[in-house]
């Protein structure tokens, strides 16, 4: 016997239905969605806090919950991306391996109280703990462009750049120019800039002025409508680093733009912030570390980078690195940098000029490279963060434009304010994101209570990024206090165990203190019931700030 149903007897059945009924079905469809998401965050969120604070909005904004979650609720990174960086690492690891060169060692060059603290980097990125190294602070614009040109134009082989934001105005535009002439004379350049950050330079004449002088100009998770179904679009390349020849490197916060020229009407001053030159004439070292993650990212970027790496990699008969100069050779040259550019007076800075003396040169530097990526280095800069703290016996120093803690780091700053150590966060007065300054100050007042010292900077936006860990330890680069660099973005620090660098960048710390006002329990407990309800309001979305 067979049963058909008729097309018109469908439509007459739906046809009876009341409004009731199709209220009473879109509830039900609306209940088993609700039911099926909530399962979906618990079950693939790790995070207490990032779980809540997505069922949150879920449930305040059904849909708008629904459509941001599928886009930007898991980090996706994107399966073929990931695929492609563990063939690129892979590739890079065997040349390494099969030249000799050990990465993965150096523990036994530090302190008992910090191998375990080393080892939590090494497990996950491969990079080890690396000595001999030259070190200098540059802390102003002047130092950091000045020292950048003339190694640009003193390179011999190849120049390896990593930014998230190229801004090319003021004097980037000296940078882009000192590339074309190392392209010209035969010096392999290689930028490779993240796509969202550096959309200003990907459509500037300056692009197609580096690519028609021969430099490899390569676009980091480039974003596109079909991929947000696939790929989270927010998770960005926020790394800056250098590597030249393969004995210097450069790694810190400062992006690749002249502050006099970015970011002009955000009311919040210019940008300040330090970066890390780093110099050694040892086979493995922080500048072949530095180059090794940057030819890994652009490797990773798309098939056709990785059969080019693949070709070179199985074509190389020589050192994965040729050797560099002698260490004369190097000092010579760093003597007539410093000649060079001490003669130049830094401009203001603005209203609030911040005036940091040009550093020495730090012999004998003890560091470990940090590169973090989500789906692929799991939470190996916020282990190591929290670790180091809850470590700490004197002090605790941290400067960072954006502080948005989970409570587990909330929690371990104020037990260490508890237990007598001093803890001091050095935040700019006001940032450039209005969610984030909200979900920052929500914090204040259980910190303050704790005993943290909390100091406003008011002489612009203080971009650097800097952890301070009594006298002999310091996280220095592109990590900010929010769970979007430990968790998010792809990110690099550097971990300095040498009392005589971790000095210089305290140094640097107090001059900023000076330039801050520091805030009272009493005076932040004075604030109007609805300013403290806002801001722990935004507090509950902060684990997706």
């Amino acid at each position: 016997m067979e049963v058909s149903i008729d097309a018109w007897d469908v439509e007459q059945h739906f046809a009876t239905w009341s409004w009731g009924d199709f209220a009473g079905f879109g509830l039900l469809l609306h209940v088993i969605l609700m039911i099926v998401m909530t399962l979906r965050i618990v079950s693939v969120q790790r995070n207490i806090g990032v779980s809540i604070a997505w069922i949150a909005v879920l449930y305040t904004l059904p849909v708008v919950g629904f459509i941001a979650y599928v886009l930007l609720g898991e980090p996706m990174i994107g399966r073929r991306y990931r695929q492609r960086l563990e063939q690129a690492r892979g590739l890079m690891n065997d040349m390494a391996k099969r030249e000799r060169l050990i990465f993965d060692q150096g523990q036994d060059l530090l302190p008992d109280h910090y191998r375990g603290v080393s080892q939590i980097g090494t497990r996950w990125t491969g990079f080890g703990v690396f000595a001999h190294h030259q070190m200098q602070l540059l802390t102003t614009p002047h130092h950091i462009f000045g020292r950048l040109i003339t190694d640009i134009e003193n390179a011999q082989r190849t120049i390896l750049l990593e930014f998230y934001i190229i801004y090319p105005k003021g004097q980037v535009l000296d940078i882009i120019q000192a590339l074309v002439s190392a392209a010209k004379r035969g010096v392999e350049c290689h930028i490779l800039a993240d796509s969202v950050g550096s959309f200003r330079f990907f459509n500037s004449t300056e692009h197609k002025l580096l690519e028609q002088a021969g430099v490899f100009v390569h676009q980091s998770l480039p974003v596109g409508l079909f991929k947000t179904l696939f790929v989270r679009s927010d998770l960005r390349n926020h790394r800056k680093m250098v590597a030249i020849d393969e004995y210097i490197g450069y790694i810190g916060s400062f992006n690749l733009v002249d502050p006099a020229f970015f970011k002009q009407d955000k009311g919040v001053g210019q940008w300040i912030d330090m970066m890390m030159r780093i110099v050694s004439e040892r086979p493995v070292n922080i500048a072949t570390a530095i180059a090794k993650v940057v030819v890994t990212d652009i490797g990773a970027e798309n098939n056709y980078n990785l059969d080019v790496l693949d070709q070179r990699v199985n074509n190389y008969t020589r050192k994965l690195y040729v050797m560099s100069p002698t260490i004369n050779d190097i000092n010579s040259r760093i003597k007539v940098l410093g000649a060079n550019l001490d003669l130049i007076e830094p401009p203001d800075t603005g209203s609030t000029s911040i005036v940091i003396p040009q550093m020495p040169v730090v012999d004998e530097v003890t560091a470990q490279l940090i590169p973090s990526a989500p789906q692929v280095t799991a939470h190996v800069i916020y282990n190591t963060l929290v670790t180091v703290i809850h470590r700490a016996n004197k002090r605790i120093q941290i400067t960072t434009p954006y502080f948005v803690p989970d409570e587990a780091l909330s929690g371990a700053l104020a037990t260490a304010a508890k237990r007598g150590v001093e803890v001091t966060l050095i935040i700019p007065k006001k940032v450039d994101s209005f969610l984030v300054q909200h979900a920052s100050q929500a914090y204040y007042q259980e910190l303050l209570e704790a005993g943290v010292n909390i100091a406003l900077f008011k002489g612009g936006l203080l971009h650097a990024k800097t952890v301070v860990i009594d006298d002999d330890y310091c996280l220095f680069g592109t990590v900010n206090i929010d769970m979007r660099s430990f968790y998010l973005n792809m990110e690099v620090s550097l971990a300095i165990y040498t009392p005589q660098m971790v000095a210089q960048i305290a140094d640097a710390q107090a001059t900023y203190l000076q330039n801050c006002r520091l805030l009272s329990l009493t005076e932040w407990q004075q604030r109007s019931s609805y300013a403290r309800l806002f801001d722990n309001v935004v507090r509950l979305f902060s684990p997706l700030l």
